[in-house]
């Protein structure tokens, strides 16, 4: 006989599946950390990554997803690099005239909630009690609308194409006027000391359009702190106390869009990076 979702969390083997799920979801975002992949923190998409920033939503509904869900299909996107950032279970996608390509794998997402089953309810109003909930945790799988074939085009529809014209003319001036060696293209953002150059991505993988002009004011920070210039000391290893401080250096230089009444002066992230850095001095 079929159980109810909470009389089926309330049975030993769906604890354990619970407590297996909450393991597995923590053990894959700690690896992805350990490995320095922090996709809710970059300011920009790696190569892999092609999805604008925001929060995955159900194609068929229209809901966000929340909570935990959110983190879960992040990391789909960034480890698949998938363009979109919208999800069908199986049969959603059947529903809407689509299907899922053949051999495709599929995400698992959560949902958590409590449930009065009627005999609790009962029970309560005879005795004039309050009724005692059941959680229960039940997983979904879904997949990328990438991995459906003959959905409705507005369903299946990529990002709208990215503005190649992103950067502004005051930063345009402001690189200009500085000089310094900048190197636009790959996917990640360095001052190299050896070489005296900066290389950051270009505007177009960022996903605001600021933050390329933050980046570029971070990295130029850097830049003048070579024994040429200030001469400061740059010999830190990542991780160790002479990197941290010339972190929180180069974070000074990046509010200066914000100073110039571009944008707010710090970034969704800037506080998670100063608590990192602090961490580590």
């Amino acid at each position: 006989m079929p159980q109810s979702p909470a009389r089926a969390a309330a049975h030993p083997s769906a604890a354990k599946d619970r407590s297996s799920l909450y393991e597995e979801i923590t053990s894959k975002i700690v690896a992805e950390l350990e490995a320095g992949c922090f996709p809710w923190v970059q300011p920009w998409g790696s190569s892999g990554v092609r999805a604008p920033l925001g929060l995955p939503k159900n194609a068929a509904t229209g809901r966000r997803y929340s909570g935990i869900n959110v983190l879960i299909l992040w990391s789909a996107v960034v480890e698949n690099g998938y363009s979109v950032q919208s999800w069908l279970t199986f049969k959603q996608a059947l529903a809407l005239g689509g299907h899922v390509r053949r051999g495709e794998r599929g995400t698992t997402v959560v949902y958590a909630d409590r449930f009065v089953p009627d005999d609790e309810r009962q029970r309560a109003h005879e005795r004039g009690e309050a009724p005692r909930a059941i959680p229960f945790l039940k997983r979904f799988t879904v997949f990328n609308v990438e991995q459906c074939l003959d959905l409705p085009d507005g369903i299946a529809a990529g990002p709208p194409p990215v503005d190649t014209d992103l950067i502004l003319p005051q930063a345009e001036a402001l690189i200009r006027a500085i000089g310094a060696d900048l190197r636009i293209g790959g996917d990640k953002a360095y001052y190299d000391v050896a070489g005296d150059f900066i290389r950051v991505p270009p505007p177009q993988v960022f996903y605001e359009p600021i933050n390329w002009t933050r980046t570029v004011c971070h990295e130029h920070v850097h830049w003048a702190g070579a024994a040429h210039r200030l001469n400061r000391d740059l010999s830190g290893s990542f991780g160790s106390r002479k990197y941290a401080e010339e972190e929180l250096v180069g974070l000074s230089g990046q509010s200066g869009p914000g100073l110039s009444g571009q944008s707010p002066a710090t970034r969704p992230s800037a506080d998670a990076d100063v608590e990192v850095t602090l961490s580590r001095c």
